[in-house]
């Protein structure tokens, strides 16, 4: 392994570390954190601006593949996952996981980043007003189901998350407790890192420009430091959770995820 590889490696491992600490720690989907590092480290590795975007999410959609295994499975020990509604909606979030990532594979990079941007804002009101949907019906039918899925799996794939910022909303919305409703998203985020991953790599696999040892829009030096850092921290930052003020870092990382996204916005801009 020469010298720039290993530099290379050690910043995507770098990443991952934050990743995995902030997603321990505050609960949030690693994508939100991945997305924009791998963006600004793929610029500093002199990637090809018109698909540094999709290479960031693809990418992203990889890592969770192999953190929805632990976490939804950490879930259902403890009786957390309900299994019908991930029965229900898969169908409609593999179709729309898979049509994401075919319709980012052909936007340009500028409005992949506006799009990010838009959802970042959004993540960050939702975080510092802490407002949670009022359950106020009972879960729709599996045809709803499936195109409930499809509207979630279509913005995951856009934004390269695993779904739980969309899919707890919903089922909480629907009269789903809060722990059910975690537990349920992690596990239906697998199947939308495996639609997503499969995605931007079968609609990667004959663009140009993108780095030596890429899988189509997925670059593997950088998911394999995510994710061996991230499964080693993530724990990490479980056990910071119960000693430090959650909610008040939660506000906190709010205020950074809009100066992030504000950054992002400069550089379309410009």
């Amino acid at each position: 392994m020469n010298a720039a590889m290993l530099t290379l490696l050690m910043v995507y491992t770098g990443v991952g570390a934050v990743a995995g600490v902030l997603a321990g720690l505050l609960g949030i989907g690693g994508g939100l954190v991945i997305v924009p590092m791998l963006v600004y480290a793929f610029t500093w590795q002199g990637v090809d601006q018109a698909v540094i975007m999709q290479a960031a999410l693809g990418t992203s959609m990889a890592s969770i593949v192999f953190t929805a295994v632990s976490s939804f499975m950490a879930h259902h020990r403890h009786g957390a996952v309900r299994w019908p509604i991930v029965r229900s909606i898969t169908p409609g979030v593999l179709l729309g996981t898979f049509g994401g990532a075919w319709i980012a594979a052909r936007m340009s990079t500028g409005f992949l980043k506006g799009f990010f941007v838009l959802f970042l804002y959004f993540v960050a009101t939702q975080m510092l007003l802490g407002k949670k949907p009022k359950a106020s019906r009972e879960l729709p039918g599996r045809a709803a189901m499936a195109g409930a899925g499809g509207v979630i799996g279509v913005f995951s794939s856009l934004v390269g998350i695993g779904g739980g910022t969309l899919s707890v909303p919903f089922m909480m919305f629907h009269n789903v407790p809060v722990h059910h409703a975690v537990g349920t998203s992690a596990a239906i985020g697998f199947p939308i890192a495996i639609a997503g991953t499969v995605g931007y790599v079968v609609n990667g696999l004959s663009v140009a420009g993108l780095p030596s040892h890429s899988l189509g829009f997925i670059y593997l030096p950088a998911l394999l430091g995510i994710v061996v850092a991230s499964v080693l921290t993530a724990p990490l930052g479980v056990r910071l959770a119960h000693h430090l003020p959650v909610e008040r870092l939660k506000r906190v990382f709010a205020v950074l995820l809009f100066l992030v996204g504000t950054r992002m916005l400069i550089g379309i801009l410009r």
